[in-house]
């Protein structure tokens, strides 16, 4: 796996606040006819990939001001997690290759993304950053060949993969290879969905739908009815296969069309740590389960593992729906 979505350019941290003051406010009166109730909509931009969220209360001041607290709490956590920021928690352990006093919330995800790596028996690995920097890196050169990096340079990448040489000592992380690297953008943007989840859940808010990169329903809406995510065609983005209620829980898809790295888009993000070439199997992966981290984790490293190991890699808690590469139609297991 890698990261599936890359920062745009001239995304800034001063454009992300505009976009998220601009948040829209409808109103809505309750099916129960007790109380006004408004959806407050903000979108705008976290970890590089589109978020919005839709908040049905009717306190419009009790609204904004959860609003505000995720935008600090989102803020808080790219500063973390962010590739793309020199400054950020992860950018130094992979300029260093150690990080003392490491942010709880670093450990804790890095903790989770080593967990997975092993149940899916390395299909998802939080070490694959020197790849994706090298396809990054070779396609950014005017006239690159289009058959991708040499295969020796592949294969130096995939020599400085591999989780099991990540360790977490109390509050320190250490890497055990010179450039070595770690990525956690196939899991981070779920796991920052689940603590804005949190953090509205702990202020009482029961109808509220959070996209974050991934989407997290805290109950229906204030009508009872489920909300609806469209699940995308994999060869045309901007359109919907199908839709998927969600009144509780957590959906994430995963697919080599969120970024290509070449022209021609045979390569892709979604990379195998063993071979260092692109996943090819599945056009997408989505996941329905009750917690976004899970599910954004689980979709990036069902796109690796080979189809036959699938079901043994999905939690009793989860399922998910498999469209083959080449196809528009899939099947859930």
């Amino acid at each position: 796996m890698t990261a599936r979505r890359a920062s745009r350019p001239g995304l800034t941290r001063r454009r992300f606040v505009s976009v998220l003051a601009a948040a829209s406010v409808a109103p809505l009166v309750s099916h129960r006819g007790v109380a006004h109730v408004r959806t407050f909509e903000w979108s705008g931009v976290a970890l590089g990939a589109h978020a919005r969220l839709s908040l049905q209360h009717p306190d419009e001041e009790a609204a904004k001001s959860a609003i505000a607290a995720c935008l600090s709490e989102v803020a808080r956590l790219e500063a973390i997690f962010s590739l793309h920021r020199q400054d950020s928690a992860l950018a130094r352990l992979n300029a260093c290759g150690r990080l003392d006093a490491a942010p709880a919330d670093l450990r804790l995800l890095l903790a989770e993304a080593l967990a997975l790596a092993e149940r899916s028996g390395g299909a998802f690995d939080p070490t694959v950053q020197p790849l994706w920097t090298l396809y990054a890196q070779y396609f950014s050169n005017p006239g690159a060949a289009p058959e991708g990096p040499p295969r020796d340079a592949i294969d130096r990448a995939v020599a400085l993969v591999g989780w099991r040489k990540v360790e977490i000592d109390g509050a320190t992380i250490r890497l055990c290879e010179p450039g070595m690297g770690v990525t956690l953008n196939g899991i981070a943007q779920g796991y920052i969905t689940d603590r804005v989840g949190d953090l509205l859940r702990t202020r009482g808010f029961r109808h509220v739908l959070v996209d974050m990169g991934e989407q997290l329903a805290l109950g229906p809406k204030w009508d009872g009815a489920a909300w609806r995510v469209g699940i995308a065609n994999p060869t045309a983005p901007d359109r919907t296969l199908f839709e998927l209620p969600l009144g509780n829980g957590a959906i994430a898809t995963s697919s080599g069309y969120g970024y290509r790295f070449d022209p021609a888009s045979r390569f892709t993000h979604i990379l195998e740590p063993n071979t260092g070439l692109p996943a090819r199997q599945w056009a997408s992966v989505t996941v329905v389960t009750d917690l976004a981290a899970t599910a954004d984790g689980l979709s990036t490293a069902l796109t690796v593992v080979p189809a036959e190991r699938a079901q043994a890699v999905i939690p009793p808690n989860a399922r998910a729906y498999l469209i083959p590469a080449g196809s528009q139609s899939g099947y859930w297991i």
